[in-house]
């Protein structure tokens, strides 16, 4: 089912994706090498708590944890455990907040200490695609439109996209319609209509685009064990121009002076 919102249900939305920008912010002072995903965790887990919302992902189909994270080859939805970060990793945080009876949902790649230009190009051009695919979520165009500008643009830099795994609609549920994918062709797909809230997560890979399902039943892999990147922003369909809800400012105060910073091309 694919739900229009109120001004007023967004603003929910909103007031939620702050929460979750905090977060996301939060959990970026802790990382460096030597520190466990499973730490990272349990520091979202508890900002979030405090902030009178719950973690959106912890028990939703049975996963354990309240943030996936996704390091180096595995595109997304990684289990935290006792993993420690070492320099030269790339690291994906997915959150997702519930606060007021509305998700909020969003991603963000962050390079551990000094990777290679190749990894950080990948990383900064993902978060462009992000920009370019929320350029075309507005009011009357259709999802092909946006997967097209995510897919035309990584695609001309050799990189490839995910197909497997897609953005949804976002609201009292985690996981609504439309589905979002980040490819498609213009004109194509679900018209979209003011009112929508839709998650928009290029999953961009430097190799194949293929990938595989782990055995635990959640982590998502490259099938060549080529590194992965993933950026996300929870945004509202408007006339003329998309309403981004989630930030990655608060994210970013925290990286301006550290080797965790991506600079979108």
């Amino acid at each position: 089912m694919i739900y229009l919102k109120t001004d007023q249900e967004i603003e929910l939305i909103k007031k939620s994706a702050i929460v979750l920008g905090k977060t996301h912010a939060e959990v970026a002072k802790w990382i460096k090498p030597g520190v466990t995903t499973k730490r990272l965790d349990s520091v979202a887990e508890e900002f979030i708590r405090d902030h009178q919302g719950v973690p959106s992902f912890k028990g939703y189909n049975n996963f354990p944890a309240s943030l996936c994270i996704s390091v180096n080859e595995v595109v997304v939805h990684g289990i935290p455990g006792n993993y420690q970060l070492v320099e030269g990793d790339i690291i994906s945080i997915d959150c997702g907040v519930k606060l007021g009876g509305f998700h909020s949902d969003s991603a963000y790649t962050y390079p551990i200490g000094e990777v290679s230009e190749e990894v950080s190009a990948l990383l900064s051009h993902t978060k462009r695609s992000l920009y370019e695919g929320i350029d075309k979520a507005i009011d009357g165009l259709r999802t092909g439109d946006i997967g097209f500008a995510v897919q035309n643009y990584v695609e001309e830099l050799n990189y490839s996209v995910v197909r497997e795994l897609v953005g949804h609609g976002v609201g009292k549920n985690l996981h609504e319609g439309p589905e979002v994918p980040n490819y498609g062709k213009r004109g194509k797909g679900i018209k979209l209509k003011e009112g929508m809230v839709i998650a928009i997560e290029p999953m961009i890979n430097l190799g194949k685009k293929g990938v595989v399902q782990e055995r635990d039943g959640w982590t998502i892999r490259t099938v060549d064990r080529k590194p992965s990147a993933h950026f996300e922003h929870t945004v509202a369909i408007r006339k003329g121009k998309a309403e981004i809800l989630t930030t990655f400012e608060y994210i970013e105060e925290v990286t301006a002076n550290t080797s965790l910073m991506v600079v979108a091309h």
